[in-house]
C-alpha cells in the first residue's frame, strides 16, 4: 500500500461514527461520579483544586467503559491510585525543568510499556501520563500536592462507591461474553447448512474464557448460569463441524443431508434460545418444532455411521447446554397451533426432553462448577514485570513504542514550552493520548483526536463567549460533556474527543482562564502534538509486515502441535490425555488470532510485502485454517480408552512430528517446504486401511492442507511437493 492510499485509509477510519449500543445507565452513573467531585471540591475548596479532582473522577469512570472482566470498584480505585501517584510525583519535579523532564521520559518509557500486560493497563497508563502533564501546571505546594492526590484517590473511591451502591446489570459483560459464544455457535450451525467448511472465527469463544477467569472473590459470587455452558460451546463446535462435513459426516447429496440441514437449525434455534436466557435471566423458551427434528434424529432413521455418533453427540450437548442455564425452561407455543406428539418413554430423546423442559439435573446441582483462575491485583505485578521483561527488546513492537513515545512526549514538552502560547503540556499530551503500537490506529487516531477537538473548543469557546458563565455554571457544563462522552465514546474517537476538548475548556473555565486563548492554544498544540505522534511512527516504525511469515511460522507450529495432540490419541487410546489436546487447541486457536490480527495491520501499513505476497497470504491462511479445522474434525471422534491402537496413525504422527521442525524453519527462512515424510506415511496407511475410519479420512484433509500451503509458498515455477500420489 502506497503513503497516500495508507494516509487516506487511516483519516476515513478515524473520523468514521459508528452506530452502536449505547448504554445511558452507566454514562449517568459515572457523570454522577464527576458531578459530585466537583460540586464537593468547589463548594469547600478552590477551582483549581476541583479542577484536579475533575481529571481523577474523569479517568476513574472512564476504565470502567474498557472491556476489562475485573470488578468495575477495582478499576476504579487502581486508576485512581496510580494517577494519584503521577501527580504527586509531577508536583515534587514541576519546579526544575529538567528533573520534570527526566521524570516524564521514565515514566512515559514505563507507560508505554505498559501496553505488553493488555489494552486496558496500557490506556490506563497513558491517562496517567496525560494528567501528570496537566495537574503540574496548576500551582501549589508540597502539602497542596499531597492535596491534589488525596482528592484524586477520593474522586476514584466515589466512583467505585456508586458502581457497589448502583449497580447495573450485575456481571453484564460475563452474560454478554457467553451469550455472544453461543450465538456465534448457532450462526454457524446455519451457515454449515448452506457450506459444509464455512469458516468459523473462534473470537467469541477466547472471549467467553477469558470472561471466565476469576478471582477467588469473584468465583464465591458469580451466578451459577455462567458456569456450564462456556464448556458446552468449546465441545458443540467439533460436533457441528464433523456432522456437517461431507468427508467425515453425512454425504454431500440425499436424505442424510437433508435430515442434517434440519438438524442443524433445530440446534441453531436451541442455541439461540440459551444465548439470550444467558444474556437477560430469562427462562428458556424452545419451540415443539425443534424437539421434533431433534427427536427424529435421535431415532437414527435417516443417519448412520459417523454422523449418526456426531447426531447423538450434538443432542446431548444442546440438552446440557439448556441444563447448564439453571432457569426454568418454557415450551413455546407452536407454529401451527397444534400439539406435538409425546416423545416415547425410556428414550434418549424422552430425557432429552425432561432436561429441556424441566431444568438441571440433581447430579448438576451436586456439582460444582470449576473456574479460570484470575490472579489478584497484588499478584498481578509478577506477571506484569515478566511480560516487561519479554517486551524489553528492539524488535519488539510494543518496546520501540515504549521508546517511541517516550521520545515524542519529551520532544513536545520541550516545543510546547518554548512556544509562546502557554498550556504547552497540550502538545505531550495529545502525542501521548493517539500514540499506539501500531500504525493504523496512531495515524487514524491522530486524525480523529484533531478533528475532534477543533469542533469541541470551538463549541465550548462559543458558549463561553456568548453566555460568559461563572464556576458553577462551568462545571454543570463539564458534568454534561463528560456524560456525552460516556455514552457516545464506542461510536468513534473524534466524537469521544469533542466532547472531552468542550469538557477542558469548561474547566478551565472553572479556574478563570480566557477563552479565546484556550481554543487559540489548544487548536495549535493539538496539531502539533498529533504531527509529532505521525512524524514519530514514519521516521521510526515498527512495521507488522515483515514479520508475517514469522507469524505463519507460529501459527504452523501452534496448527501442528494440535494435529499431534490428537493423532496421538487415535494411536494411544488408553494413554490420550484429554487435556493436552484441549491445550493444543487453545494455542492454535491463539496463533491464529495473532496472524489475523497481524494480516490487519500490516493491510493498513504502507510498505511492501516482504517475503510473503497478498496471493500467497490468502493462500497460506486457506491452508493452516484447513489444517486446523482437520485437527478439530477428528478430535471430535476420539476414540474410547478401550479402543484397539492405530499402527498406522502412530506411523503418520510420527512422520508429521519428525518434519514440522524443519517446515516451520523453512517458513521463516523462505525455504522450500518438504512434507515427503507425512505423505509417504499417509499413502502407506491409505494402503492398508482404505479409506475405511474417520482418522484416515481426515488426515488425506490433513496432507492435502500441507501440500496447498507447500504450493502457496514455493518459489520456484512448480508449485506444489507431487510426491505423494505416485
Amino acid at each position: 500500500m502506497t503513503w497516500s492510499k495508507a494516509l487516506k485509509d487511516t483519516v476515513r477510519t478515524g473520523l468514521t461514527v459508528e452506530r452502536t449500543k449505547l448504554e445511558p445507565l452507566v454514562a449517568v452513573r459515572g457523570a454522577a461520579g464527576v458531578a459530585i467531585v466537583i460540586g464537593v471540591v468547589l463548594w469547600l475548596a478552590t477551582p483549581t483544586l476541583a479542577v484536579s479532582s475533575a481529571f481523577g473522577a474523569f479517568a476513574s469512570a472512564l476504565v470502567t467503559f474498557q472491556r476489562s472482566w475485573r470488578p468495575r470498584p477495582v478499576l476504579a480505585l487502581a486508576v485512581a491510585a496510580g494517577l494519584a501517584i503521577s501527580t504527586f510525583l509531577g508536583y515534587m519535579a514541576a519546579a526544575d525543568h529538567l528533573a520534570f523532564a527526566v521524570l516524564l521520559a521514565v515514566w512515559t518509557l514505563f507507560a508505554g510499556m505498559a501496553w505488553a500486560v493488555g489494552p486496558v493497563s496500557g490506556m490506563v497508563a497513558t491517562q496517567t501520563v496525560a494528567v501528570m502533564l496537566i495537574t503540574v501546571t496548576l500551582p501549589t505546594s508540597v502539602a497542596g500536592a499531597l492535596l491534589h492526590a488525596g482528592i484524586i484517590v477520593c474522586a476514584g473511591v466515589v466512583q467505585a462507591a456508586l458502581i457497589v451502591l448502583f449497580p447495573i446489570r450485575p456481571w453484564g459483560l460475563q452474560r454478554d461474553a457467553l451469550a455472544d459464544a453461543l450465538a456465534a455457535e448457532a450462526d454457524y450451525a446455519r451457515r454449515l447448512r448452506h457450506d459444509p467448511v464455512a469458516r468459523f472465527d473462534a473470537q467469541p469463544l477466547m472471549d467467553a474464557r477469558s470472561a471466565a477467569e476469576l478471582t477467588p472473590r469473584q468465583a464465591r459470587n458469580r451466578p451459577r448460569q455462567l458456569g456450564g455452558p462456556r464448556g458446552v460451546a468449546e465441545r458443540l463446535r467439533p460436533v457441528l463441524a464433523s456432522l456437517a462435513d461431507p468427508v467425515v459426516g453425512a454425504p454431500a447429496e440425499g436424505p442424510e443431508r437433508d435430515h442434517v440441514r434440519d438438524l442443524l437449525a433445530a440446534a441453531a434455534t436451541v442455541l439461540d434460545a440459551v444465548a439470550r436466557s444467558i444474556r437477560w435471566g430469562r427462562p428458556v423458551r424452545l419451540p415443539p418444532e425443534v424437539m421434533a427434528v431433534l427427536e427424529g434424529a435421535e431415532s437414527g432413521s435417516m443417519l448412520t455411521g459417523p454422523a449418526r455418533r456426531s447426531a447423538l453427540r450434538l443432542i446431548a450437548l444442546l440438552a446440557d447446554a439448556v441444563e447448564a442455564t439453571d432457569e426454568p425452561v418454557k415450551e413455546a407455543p407452536p407454529a401451527n397451533g397444534d400439539r406435538p406428539p409425546k416423545p416415547a418413554k425410556g428414550s434418549l430423546k424422552g430425557s432429552l426432553k425432561g432436561s429441556l423442559l424441566k431444568g438441571s439435573t440433581n447430579s448438576r446441582e451436586k456439582e460444582p462448577y470449576r473456574h479460570l483462575l484470575r490472579p489478584t491485583v497484588p499478584r498481578l505485578v509478577p506477571v506484569g514485570l515478566r511480560a516487561l521483561r519479554r517486551e524489553a527488546r528492539w524488535s519488539s513492537a510494543i518496546g520501540r513504542h515504549a521508546v517511541r513515545v517516550a521520545a515524542v512526549s519529551l520532544a513536545g514538552y520541550a516545543l510546547g514550552s518554548a512556544l509562546p502560547l502557554g498550556h504547552g503540556y497540550w502538545a505531550p499530551m495529545t502525542s501521548v493520548m493517539v500514540m499506539r503500537p501500531d500504525f493504523g490506529q496512531t495515524y487514524s487516531r491522530g486524525v480523529a483526536r484533531f478533528v475532534g477537538t477543533l469542533v469541541g473548543v470551538f463549541v465550548g469557546g462559543l458558549v463561553m463567549a456568548l453566555a460568559h458563565p461563572g464556576p458553577w455554571v462551568c462545571a454543570a457544563l463539564a458534568v454534561v460533556c463528560i456524560g456525552l462522552m460516556y455514552l457516545l465514546m464506542r461510536t468513534g474517537y473524534s466524537v469521544a474527543s469533542a466532547c472531552i476538548a468542550a469538557y477542558v475548556v469548561f474547566l478551565l473555565g472553572i479556574a478563570g482562564e480566557g477563552w479565546s486563548q484556550t481554543v487559540e492554544e489548544r487548536v495549535i498544540l493539538t496539531l502539533l502534538g498529533g504531527l509529532l505522534a505521525m512524524a514519530a511512527y514514519a521516521l521510526f516504525p515498527a512495521w507488522e509486515t515483515p514479520k508475517l511469515r514469522d507469524r505463519l511460522a507460529d501459527w504452523l507450529a501452534a496448527n501442528g502441535r494440535y494435529s499431534l495432540a490428537v493423532l496421538d490419541a487415535f494411536a494411544r487410546p488408553a494413554d490420550r490425555k484429554p487435556r493436552r489436546v484441549r491445550e493444543a487447541l487453545l494455542d492454535a486457536r491463539a496463533a491464529r488470532q495473532a496472524w489475523d490480527d497481524a494480516v490487519a495491520r500490516a493491510q493498513r501499513e504502507p510498505v511492501r510485502h516482504r517475503g510473503i505476497s497478498r496471493s500467497a497470504e490468502r493462500g497460506a491462511e486457506a491452508a493452516l485454517a484447513t489444517m486446523g479445522r482437520t485437527a478439530m474434525l477428528m478430535e471430535a471422534h476420539l476414540p474410547d480408552r478401550d479402543a484397539s491402537p492405530s499402527k498406522e496413525a502412530e506411523d503418520f504422527a510420527a512422520a508429521l512430528r519428525a518434519a514440522l521442525p524443519e517446515a516451520v524453519s523453512a517458513v521463516r527462512e523462505r525455504r522450500e517446504l518438504d512434507w515427503s515424510g507425512p505423505l509417504q506415511a499417509y499413502a502407506a496407511w491409505q494402503a492398508r486401511v482404505g479409506d475405511e475410519g474417520v482418522a484416515v479420512r481426515a488426515a488425506e484433509l490433513l496432507v492435502d492442507a500441507l501440500d496447498e500451503l507447500a504450493g502457496v509458498l514455493s518459489r520456484g515455477p512448480g508449485g506444489r511437493n507431487r510426491a505423494r500420489r505416485k
